[in-house]
């Protein structure tokens, strides 16, 4: 079956630096597409950065453009997320998804 575990999440100070691994198995991972997904509290999840299958073409919500990369590793099935100058609004459960399953997520809290 598909699953999705993400890592990585964590307290950081504002203008500090996480990454985020999401870690895949179930299907054929080079062959999809894979967003980065988070919901802040009280608010609806929202696509916050999204790879190709072969990691060449991205894409960013214009919130995180600049400060979030988005990367893959197709030969361990790994997606990762590096952010860097966090803000109290990126605090978030961060998930990621694809074939309309998600993980559980993981936490990042950005507060001084």
């Amino acid at each position: 079956q598909v699953q999705l575990v993400e890592s990585g999440g964590g307290s950081v100070q504002p203008g500090g630096s996480l990454t985020l691994s999401c870690a895949a198995s179930g299907f054929p991972f080079s062959t999809y597409a894979i967003t980065w997904f988070r919901q802040p509290p009280g608010k609806e999840r929202e696509p916050v950065a999204v790879i190709s299958p072969t990691g060449l073409a991205t894409n960013y919500d214009p919130s995180v453009k600049g400060r979030f990369t988005i990367s893959r590793d197709n030969t361990k099935n790994t997606v990762y997320l590096q952010m860097s100058s966090l803000k109290a609004e990126d605090t978030a459960m961060y998930t990621c998804g694809t074939l309309g399953y998600w993980g559980q997520g993981t936490q990042v809290t950005v507060s001084s």
